[in-house]
């Protein structure tokens, strides 16, 4: 399995279904922190329902879509980046983040989906990738400014969430921005055969 050190203990590596166990301890650690700004079916209450969740994904990663990554500390996962989407023919992707409380204020998220944004360009030739989020969520938007993404648009009250209707922002940044920042072009990051939003899905 690969495994990319971010910092101190930390590391970027793969979640996969047999992680259903470390993925349920998780969100029971977090299930109220990441519940208003995550997807309703990522948020699960039990061993099961996180088996489910990763599944899903594995299934998606299988055809070369959606994936997941952990983010480690130790042996312990304390948060994670993805792909909601990932779409080779039409050059596009979408990804997101989520993280513990305790794991906050690291630059873990800023690291990871670097190392996502790197592969997706450089390996896949991808030549978009967007970032959706709660417009009331700063620390994603945050996050997204971080990465040089550009704030391309709000969608009205498209994000419900207990009854109310948020509005969503949509960022993104092209190929050719990514390697103009001097990022890394070189391809390195997830392989394609390892298992990865603020809008966790």
């Amino acid at each position: 399995m690969f495994s990319l050190p971010l910092c101190d203990d930390t590391r970027l590596a793969g979640l996969e279904v047999w992680h259903a166990e470390q993925f349920a301890d998780h969100l029971a650690r977090s299930r109220e922190h990441i519940r208003p700004w995550v997807g309703a079916r990522f948020v699960t209450d039990d061993v099961e329902g996180a088996r489910a969740t990763l599944q899903r994904y594995a299934e998606r990663q299988a055809a070369d879509g959606a994936r997941l990554y952990g983010i480690w500390r130790g042996e312990v996962l304390v948060g994670g980046v993805m792909f909601t989407d990932f779409d080779t023919a039409a050059g596009s992707c979408e990804i997101g983040c989520w993280l513990e409380p305790s794991a906050e204020g690291h630059g873990l998220v800023t690291q990871a989906c670097g190392v996502l944004l790197d592969w997706a360009f450089a390996s896949r030739g991808l030549h978009r990738a967007e970032w959706h989020c709660r417009a009331d969520n700063d620390r994603s938007s945050a996050v997204a400014r971080r990465l040089g993404m550009t704030l391309e648009g709000v969608r009205r009250e498209a994000w419900p969430y207990e009854g109310v209707r948020y509005d969503k922002q949509v960022w993104a940044i092209l190929a050719p921005e990514w390697r103009a920042r001097g990022r890394s072009v070189t391809g390195d990051g997830p392989p394609a055969g390892g298992t990865g939003h603020a809008g966790a899905a």
